[in-house]
C-alpha cells in the first residue's frame, strides 16, 4: 500500500499542504489520517475493485484491494447524501440506498444517474438478484421491498423488520436479512411469502453475508468485532470468529473466498481470516473527530461520533484507529473533569461517562442540537444548545439553567480563569463573551469559528472556513494566526455539500461537523483535525525544546504519530 494513495492524503486531496506553524507552536498529529469517513456497505465492481459507500461524508470509494490504493468514484458534493449501502446489477449498474433522505439511485456503467424510488423510508440493506433488485428499511416495524428501476414501481414482500440491514441471496433461494434490534436473522422467497427464522440470539447483527461455498456469516456491530458462522445445511450448530475490530458494518467475499469487511466506527477495509486473524488494506482511523479533550493525566479523548477513542494510546500500542473506552454512539462534544467524561449528542442528549467503571448516566435530553461543552470547577457543566440558540448550565443534580439565549448559532464554549463563559458561533463569524445574560462581542469578522479554547488571556479559535488557528487578546483584542492549512471541514476545492436531515423517520441521521479545540494542562493544544481524521497537538516551542526525546522528525515531515514544523 502506498502511503500516498492508501494513507493520509487520499482523504483531502492529494496535495495539501501539511499544518503550518508560525513560529510559536511545534505541530505533531497523534495518529496517522484516516483516508476513509468510516466505511459501510461494501460490494466488488464488474472491475474487480471493493466500493464502499460512507455514510458520514456522502461519498462512495473504490478500493483496490490488492494494492489498497483508493479512489473516489462518488464525490460527498454529488447526488447522493448519505450512502450506507450498495448493490451491482447484472448490466454493471450501481445501485445505492440513501439512509437519510429516503431514496434509492442508480449510477450506470457510463455514470448516469437515475432516481429509483423516493419512497423507502430509511434504505438501508440492498442486493441484485440477477436483474432484480430489492431493499429494506432500517427502521422500527420497517419493510422489505422489490423495487423495479425501469418502471418505477414497488412490491412489498414483508413488513415489521426490527431495523433491517445488508442482506444477501442465500444458496436455498431466499433472502436473509437480520433485525437488528432482536438479535435475529430471517429469510423469505424473493417473490414473498411468509418470512421464516433462521436464527435468534445472535450477537448485535448488523450485516447477513455468504461466503463462496455458501456459508452463513453474520456480522457484529459491537466492540468485539464478532463474527458469527452457522451450519445452515447440517447441525446449525454456531462458531464465533472475534476480530477485534470494533463496530462492523459490511463484508464481501472476493472470487477467493477471502473475506473483506468495512467499519462504521473506524472505516478502513480489513482483510478477515477465518481463525480471526486480521490483514490491514486500507488503514483504518477516526470518522471525525468532533470534540476534543485532556485529562489531568494527560490523556486525549476524541469525541468521533460512535465512540470515543484515545488517539496517543493507541498510536502507542500501534493500533491506528485509536481504542475506544466502548462504543458510544452519537458523541460530538467532551470535556474531562474529575476522572469523568461528559459527552454532548447533536440529536439531543448529555451524558456522563466514568471510563474507570464503564458507567453512563444520560444528564439531560430533549435539547436541540448540543454541542460544545465545559465544565466549571464546581462541577457545573456549561453547554452550547446549538440548535436553540441557547447556552444552558447543567448542576450536579441535573437542573437546567439559561445562562443565554437568542444566540444565532453557538458552537463551543469555553471558560476563563474568572469563570466568564466565551461561545463561537460559526454563522455569524464572531466569539462572544457572556456578561449577565447578554452577548458581547470579544471579535467578529472571523471565518465559521468553532472550537475554542482559553490560555491565560488569549482565547483561541478555529477557522474552519480559512482553516486557520486563531489567537485573540482578552486584554487588547489583538489578534494574530497561529497556525494555518489545517485538515478541517470538506476537502479544498470541493462544492458546498447538501446536509442531510439530522433526524428521520424518528431515527439518528447525519450530524453537523464540528471541529474542536481544547487546552491541556501543559500549556498545549488539541485540536480536531476532522477533514483527516486525526487529532492535532500544539505544543509551545519553548516547552519542547526543554523536554528531553521531543524534537520533531529531520525535515518535519510525517511520521508514525506524525510530527510537523
Amino acid at each position: 500500500m502506498g502511503e500516498t494513495a492508501a494513507g493520509r492524503r487520499s482523504r483531502y486531496g492529494a496535495d495539501v499542504p501539511d499544518p503550518v506553524s508560525h513560529g510559536r507552536w511545534d505541530v505533531q498529529r497523534l495518529l496517522v489520517p484516516n483516508p476513509m469517513w468510516g466505511s459501510n456497505g461494501i460490494a466488488f465492481g464488474p472491475d474487480g475493485r471493493l466500493y464502499a459507500a460512507q455514510f458520514l461524508a456522502g461519498q462512495i470509494s473504490a478500493v483496490d484491494v490488492a494494492t489498497g490504493e483508493t479512489e473516489v468514484v462518488v464525490a460527498m458534493d454529488g447526488p447522493v447524501q448519505s450512502p450506507d449501502d450498495l448493490a451491482f446489477g447484472a448490466d454493471g449498474s450501481m445501485y445505492i440506498a440513501d439512509l437519510v433522505p429516503g431514496r434509492v439511485w442508480r449510477r450506470s456503467p457510463l455514470g448516469v444517474w437515475t432516481l429509483v424510488s423516493d419512497e423507502v423510508k430509511l434504505p438501508n440493506g440492498i442486493t441484485c438478484v440477477g436483474d432484480r433488485l430489492f431493499v429494506n428499511e432500517m427502521k422500527p416495524d420497517g419493510r422489505l421491498l422489490e423495487l423495479f428501476p425501469d418502471s418505477g414501481g414497488s412490491r412489498v414482500l414483508t413488513g415489521g423488520l426490527a431495523l433491517g440491514n445488508a442482506m444477501q441471496l442465500g444458496p436455498d433461494n431466499h433472502l436473509y436479512y437480520p433485525h437488528m434490534v432482536t438479535g435475529q436473522v430471517w429469510r423469505i422467497p424473493p417473490d414473498g411469502t411468509t418470512p421464516e427464522l433462521v436464527a435468534e440470539d445472535v450477537h448485535e447483527p448488523v450485516a447477513v453475508r455468504f461466503d463462496q461455498g455458501g456459508a452463513l456469516l453474520v456480522l457484529s456491530r459491537g466492540q468485539a468485532g464478532i463474527v458469527t458462522r452457522i451450519d445452515l445445511h447440517g447441525t446449525g450448530s454456531r462458531s464465533l470468529i472475534t476480530s477485534g475490530l470494533a463496530g462492523l458494518d459490511n463484508a464481501a467475499f472476493d472470487a477467493e473466498n477471502r473475506m473483506f469487511v468495512s467499519s462504521y466506527a473506524s472505516g478502513g477495509i480489513t482483510e478477515l481470516h477465518p481463525d480471526g486473524r486480521t490483514r490491514e488494506i486500507v488503514r483504518r482511523g477516526l470518522d471525525g473527530p468532533f470534540g476534543v479533550t485532556v485529562d489531568l493525566a494527560g490523556t486525549v479523548h476524541a469525541a468521533d461520533h460512535y465512540r470515543v477513542a484515545e488517539p496517543e494510546r493507541g498510536a502507542a500500542a500501534g493500533a491506528e484507529d485509536g481504542p475506544a473506552h466502548v462504543i458510544r454512539p452519537f458523541t460530538h462534544g467532551i470535556t474531562a473533569k474529575d476522572g469523568l467524561l461528559h459527552l454532548t449528542s447533536q440529536y439531543g442528549e448529555v451524558r456522563t461517562c466514568d471510563p474507570e467503571l464503564g458507567t453512563t448516566r444520560v444528564r439531560a435530553s430533549g435539547l436541540c442540537r448540543p454541542m460544545g461543552i465545559c465544565a466549571r470547577a464546581d462541577g457545573e457543566l456549561v453547554v452550547a444548545e446549538t440548535g436553540a440558540g441557547r447556552l444552558l448550565a447543567l448542576d450536579e443534580g441535573d437542573a437546567l439553567t439559561v445562562l443565554a439565549e437568542g444566540l444565532d448559532h453557538p458552537v463551543d464554549v469555553a471558560l476563563d480563569a474568572e469563570g466568564r463563559c466565551y461561545v463561537s458561533d460559526d454563522h455569524l463569524g464572531s466569539v462572544l463573551r457572556i456578561d449577565n445574560g447578554h452577548a458581547v462581542v470579544v471579535a467578529d469578522g472571523l471565518d465559521a469559528p468553532q472550537g475554542l479554547a482559553i490560555i491565560g488571556d488569549e482565547v483561541f479559535t478555529v477557522e474552519t472556513g480559512s482553516r486557520t488557528l486563531r489567537a485573540i487578546s482578552l486584554t487588547t483584542g489583538d489578534r494574530s494566526v497561529e497556525a494555518e492549512n489545517l485538515a478541517v471541514g470538506p476537502p479544498p476545492g470541493s462544492a458546498p455539500r447538501t446536509q442531510p436531515a439530522l433526524f428521520a423517520h424518528g431515527m439518528p441521521g447525519v450530524p453537523l461537523p464540528f471541529a474542536g479545540l481544547s487546552a491541556a494542562p501543559d500549556g498545549s493544544l488539541l485540536l480536531a483535525a476532522n477533514g483527516e481524521g486525526t487529532v492535532l497537538r500544539l505544543s509551545p516551542r519553548a516547552r519542547r525544546a526543554a523536554m528531553p526525546g521531543t524534537a520533531p522528525a529531520p525535515g518535519g515531515g510525517p511520521r508514525e504519530g506524525g510530527g510537523f514544523v
